[in-house]
């Protein structure tokens, strides 16, 4: 008889598919990104038991999947990263004492119109004002999501917020708010006007990646092109930073700015694990526990994540890497679906059942961003997977 290399075994009867999908950048949530693949899912499998959790890896999405309840959020008008007034929110989480902000609703690239995305101009100063109203109201544990920035000050504009003072050569303080363009003009950091309640808070920081401040792989050269930057400004932002990582060492005496994910949302992960000495964390392991991953996906037969861009980072802290793990120990296929697919064959390799994009046809990224045009091709997509396997068991 012959056989089929590396076939796939037969498929068990679907009776539960979960549903953990991670934002679409820039596009959908996560809560809408799964709804969308519910839709599909159902037409195809009509009678199987779904579950949708909203999930996130420190970046889009925080608040829908950790404070999914209005009640719980705090709104106020800050600065958002073109020093236009937003309303915006931070959450409060079930021990009522500790504050989830989720930075990409505060200084996010779907806040910037696409021509507007310049990363050596924005700035994370809306990020200290949040931190400035929380700490007034009496708070001091702080849960800050990291991913999604329109930014690459790292988190200078933060701090200014919070009080800190950036000084030129000549000893006066930098005015306006700090932004990429402005680090190379500093050379000291003063922090005797800093807000009081900074001294006795805790700060944790989650992130979807590790990469380092600069370098190949910081910052600038990783994610600023994505938030509007030429390789011009991208090498011009790189050396920003490494600037800005000898006045940090000079200023603290920390080396903090070695430490993987430094770089995360535009360098913020520098600011908070220097001055502010956050912890900084896998978002998507802590985020899994809080929601009790484990448990809900227990005798599910298949679970279906998915992100705006899949490639190799994929596999280096982001949601679907997360997801698969945790499904992985039970067993349970795991499908991923993405607006942009590379490295292919490595998420095979890593564990995913089946990689698909739901782009259908070419389509400019203008129309692929519209919220009902990737609503439209996620429950398109989930459908047809769901008629493959009603096929493959009949």
């Amino acid at each position: 008889m012959n056989t089929v290399p590396n076939a796939l075994p037969p498929m068990r009867p679907i009776r539960k598919v979960v549903i953990a999908m991670d934002s679409f950048k820039g596009c959908l949530t996560s809560i809408e990104a799964g709804n969308a693949a519910m839709k599909g899912i159902i037409r195809a499998l009509p009678h199987c038991e779904i579950v949708r959790i909203a999930i996130s890896d420190g970046g889009e999405g925080l608040l829908d999947a950790q404070v999914p309840d209005e009640n719980h959020r705090i709104y106020l008008n800050v600065h958002g990263p073109w020093m236009e007034e937003e309303k915006v929110c931070y959450g409060i989480a079930e021990d009522k004492t500790t504050v989830i902000i989720e930075t990409s609703r505060i200084c996010g690239l779907p806040l910037v119109p696409i021509l507007k995305r310049n990363p050596a101009l924005t700035t994370t100063y809306g990020v200290g004002e949040v931190i400035c109203h929380a700490l007034d109201q009496g708070y001091r544990r702080f849960l800050i999501g990291l991913g999604g920035s329109a930014t690459n000050d790292a988190g200078t504009g933060m701090l200014q917020a919070l009080g800190y003072r950036f000084l030129a050569v000549n000893g006066e303080e930098i005015k306006g708010p700090l932004c990429g363009n402005l680090l190379s003009q500093v050379a000291a950091i003063d922090d005797t006007k800093i807000h009081p309640a900074l001294k006795e808070s805790c700060f944790t920081a989650i992130c979807d990646v590790r990469n380092p401040l600069f370098g190949p792989e910081g910052a600038a050269h990783m994610f600023a092109p994505q938030k509007g930057a030429d390789k011009e400004m991208v090498e011009r932002l790189d050396k920003a930073l490494q600037h800005i990582a000898q006045v940090i060492e000079n200023t603290t005496g920390n080396q903090a700015i070695l430490l993987p994910g430094t770089g995360a949302a535009g360098g913020m992960g520098v600011a908070l694990s220097t001055f502010l000495k956050a912890e900084l964390k896998s978002g998507i392991q802590m985020l899994l526990k809080n929601l009790h991953f484990e448990e809900q996906i227990k005798n599910a037969d298949l679970i279906i994540t998915g992100e705006g861009q899949s490639d190799r980072q994929t596999l280096m802290g982001k949601v679907p890497q997360g997801v698969l793990e945790q499904a992985n120990r039970y067993h349970i296929p795991t499908i991923l679906l993405s607006g942009s697919l590379r490295d292919i064959e490595l998420l095979n390799k890593a564990g995913f059942k089946g990689v698909f994009s739901i782009t259908q046809a070419p389509i400019s990224l203008e129309e692929a961003l519209k919220t009902e045009t990737a609503q439209k091709h996620i429950s398109q997509t989930a459908e047809q997977i769901g008629r493959v396997i009603v096929c493959k068991l009949e």
